[in-house]
């Protein structure tokens, strides 16, 4: 009987879990390699997982990942970190993308040959946004590039062409923006805390110096203040005991003379007051103080998009809209329009879950060193009692590490029937898929008034400004976060049926607040269906704006989300054509088709043979 071979990449796995150990300078910290998105934890790393073919590309994925995270565990401090992290949302991408870029510097400027492992995952992961395609810097987030800037200054080496494609397309902007602070990069690099500070003063000079929040050093600073004022307090108080007796001797007059020269020193103080104001309004245009940087924009997609006013905006959670017991009442109401369809819609539920778990379980991985024993090679261990055992796991196919977000379009054009569907198809399918493992979460966008509501009355005072942009306050729901159990959200569905509650649609700013969402979410896949029916309109910003105003946003946020590919965006039109804005979508003239609609096309989404998903994934009419 021959010797049954060993899993080939068993030792370059080994290899690489001590050589990451090492690195890391952490002996006792754990290394796995999983089908799951590479990550930390407190004791352990996980890498991407290596076949027994071991290509090229699983093992230099595999060190560039090690490297990676092996030396942001080196050389960054939570402790610091989170002293330092601005709390508004671009800002804190703009400092962890140029935090994670500055650890890897470190060990590229020590260690040369983690430069190529790290650029090879850098290649990697641009080309699969998308990021080698794009022709506007608007088209590739800000951080992303203040990342990849950071790490060539720092290394001086060139980066992967799609990375590259980035960085030089937002670089002039930075280097103009930020050059001055930039310049100082080498001397922050090693120390966590000067390099904090920097990004800090970048980000500021970015324009987002609103998101930093308060200074962190300011604190340490206003404690060493007080100890040294109550020093001061202390001694004053004890140097006040031993001359109290002296002042009860000191003659009458004195107290007389020290309340005139008191009053002087008062009018003197009152007379600089009044000068220092008298000049600081005299200041030369040369001497004046310098301006704030410009407002980030409003838009990713379109830097150029207005908006009038964002004050009365609000993003904001279905139960806080109406009382539970509100909620409850307009759910029973809900269930009661679902009654009719009750047969067909749990017929569609079984047979998308059918569909998908049907694909759920169509393969193994074998070889590895967790999961479950595999019986089927136990006989080479009893042949060679020295070969190690084989494991083997159940791989998922685009399931467990997938989310799924439905927007749903909550403007007055959807009251009636149209509304009830959108809701009892979004029940349906948010059961359906959190059987299968697979997150969802439900959104739904309006306007809080009609005619513009508080924002044009602002508009209206300030005297009618020319070209003043979006002009309504926006309504954005969240009626259940990816994380909430279907239990605990599914009254809030109701809300829909409320009266009053559909006004204006403004699509592009609810999409894009939608992919923001999803963009920070953990997942590896997310996928975004917008269920809409019609192009976006709102009187009020459309009566003193361009007549494309609005769906020119809309087109520019699709092809945002389009071109970075980092999420997969379908769309559903209820009785208007929507596949002149959505690259992938359907449209349906009967609303009672939209169920089956959705079933399809999630379906067709998750379908392994490429053709299939190609002919559901279509433009297509339905009916």
């Amino acid at each position: 009987m021959t010797k049954p071979a060993d899993n080939p990449a068993d030792p370059f796995k080994k290899a690489l879990a001590e050589a990451t150990k090492t690195m890391a300078d952490d002996p006792e910290m754990t290394v796995s390699y999983s089908v799951d998105p590479s990550g930390m934890t407190k004791d352990g790393m996980r890498l991407p997982q290596v076949s027994r073919r071991m290509t090229r590309d699983e093992v230099m994925m595999a060190r560039g990942t090690a490297d990676a995270l092996a030396l942001r565990r080196r050389h960054h401090d939570e402790g610091v970190a989170a002293k330092y992290a601005p709390p508004g949302g671009i800002a804190r991408e703009i400092y962890e993308a140029m935090e994670t870029a500055r650890a890897e510097a470190l060990g590229a400027r020590a260690m040369p040959g983690t430069a190529v492992n790290i650029a090879h995952k850098l290649g990697h992961e641009a080309e699969r946004k998308g990021y080698g395609q794009i022709t506007q810097a608007a088209d590739a987030p800000l951080s992303v590039a203040a990342g990849y800037l950071v790490r060539h200054l720092a290394t001086g080496q060139p980066l992967p062409a799609a990375a590259a494609n980035v960085m030089n397309l937002w670089r002039g902007f930075i280097e103009q923006q930020a050059g001055g602070a930039l310049d100082d990069l080498d001397a922050a690099l090693a120390d966590q805390s000067a390099f904090a500070r920097l990004a800090r003063q970048v980000i500021s000079d970015l324009g987002y110096g609103d998101q930093l929040g308060d200074d962190p050093d300011a604190d340490d600073m206003d404690d060493e203040a007080q100890d040294e004022a109550q020093e001061d307090e202390d001694n004053a108080e004890s140097t006040g005991e031993d001359s109290q007796e002296e002042e009860a001797e000191a003659e009458p007059e004195r107290s007389q003379e020290d309340s005139q020269d008191q009053s002087q020193a008062q009018v003197s103080m009152d007379d600089n007051a009044d000068m220092e104001q008298s000049e600081e309004a005299e200041l030369p245009e040369g001497e004046a103080p310098q301006e704030p940087p410009p407002p980030a924009p409003y838009s990713d997609a379109d830097p150029n998009y207005t908006v009038y006013t964002t004050e009365f905006d609000e993003e904001i959670r279905a139960e806080d809209l109406a009382e539970a017991a509100e909620l409850e009442r307009l759910r029973a109401y809900l269930d009661q329009q679902l009654e009719p369809l009750k047969g067909a819609v749990s017929r569609l539920a079984n047979k998308l879950q059918r569909r998908l778990q049907a694909q759920q379980n169509r393969s193994w991985l074998f070889d590895l060193e967790e999961g479950t024993l595999d019986a089927g090679r136990l006989a080479r261990v009893v042949a060679n009692p020295t070969t190690p055992l084989s494991f083997k796991q159940e791989k998922d196919t685009e399931f467990r590490d997938t989310c799924v977000t439905l927007l749903l379009d909550n403007s007055g054009s959807m009251r009636g029937r149209p509304i009830s569907i959108a809701a009892i198809c979004a029940d349906v399918l948010a059961r359906t898929l959190e059987r299968c493992g697979v997150k969802v979460e439900i959104l739904g966008f309006t306007t809080r008034a009609w005619k513009g509501g508080q924002s044009r009355e602002k508009w209206l005072a300030a005297g009618r400004p020319q070209q003043p942009g979006r002009l309504n306050d926006l309504r954005h729901i969240i009626y259940k976060s990816a994380d909430a159990p279907w239990r605990r959200a599914r009254p809030n569905l109701g809300l829909m049926m409320k009266e009053g509650l559909l006004k204006e649609n403004i699509d592009g700013e609810a999409l894009e607040w939608a992919h923001r969402r999803m963009a920070s979410r953990p997942e590896a896949r997310k996928i975004l269906m917008v269920i809409s029916d019609g192009a976006p309109v709102d009187d009020s910003t459309l009566s003193v704006n361009p007549a494309s105003f609005l769906e020119k946003h809309l087109r520019d946020v699709i092809s945002m989300v389009e071109k970075r590919k980092q999420v997969e965006l379908i769309a559903i039109g209820i009785g208007h054509d929507v596949t002149r804005y959505y690259q992938r979508a359907v449209t349906i003239t009967d609303v009672e088709q939209l169920a089956g609609a959705m079933t399809e096309q999630l379906a067709g989404l998750f379908d392994t043979d490429p053709r299939k998903r190609a002919r559901v994934l279509g433009m297509r009419k339905v009916g």
